[in-house]
């Protein structure tokens, strides 16, 4: 009789961890289709105040942005600014899941996909040869925080153009 008891509440659960794991991965499934279709701002590009400023969500820094919360130095020039450039969009081409989606004369914009759910993020550069830099911005599109990958991934690319006496 317990054989009986036990087989019937295995057969009983199934069901369960299978309403509950369905339950659970059609949310996933829209979270990630979501963070897929996320539109590109229409604040991006170059002003004459500079690149876009932050949102108030610390999901963004700026070399331009006056708060400390989303500052972050921009890239040093210690090469000619013609060469500077040309490193550093090839740099930023070489960041993994990253594609450059636009360019301009001094104006770079690409779009950084992270590893498990696919969410994207704006990086933008802007050469300012006159001020011997290259200005930087690195954004979420969604969310509230970004756990520091923007800060991270602005740090890598100073860190591989220090690397190659490009910035300092």
């Amino acid at each position: 009789m317990q054989l009986f008891t036990r087989i019937t509440l295995i057969q009983n659960v199934k069901p369960l961890f299978r309403g509950l794991l369905i339950g659970l991965a059609i949310p996933l499934a829209a979270l990630c289709l979501a963070a897929c279709t996320g539109n590109s701002p229409a604040n991006l590009g170059v002003s004459d105040s500079g690149l876009a400023p932050c949102p108030s969500s610390p999901n963004c820094v700026s070399s331009d942005a006056q708060d400390n919360n989303h500052r972050i130095a921009p890239l040093q020039l210690a090469a000619p600014a013609t060469e500077a450039w040309q490193a550093a969009r090839e740099q930023v081409a070489e960041l993994p899941r990253t594609h450059i989606v636009s360019e301009a004369p001094g104006y770079l914009h690409a779009e950084c996909r992270s590893a498990l759910l696919g969410f994207i993020d704006d990086l933008e550069l802007n050469l300012r040869p006159s001020e011997g830099i290259i200005a930087i911005r690195s954004a979420a599109r969604l969310g509230y925080s970004d756990f520091g990958v923007n800060r991270e991934r602005v740090e890598a690319l100073r860190a591989a153009l220090l690397s190659r006496g490009i910035a300092r």
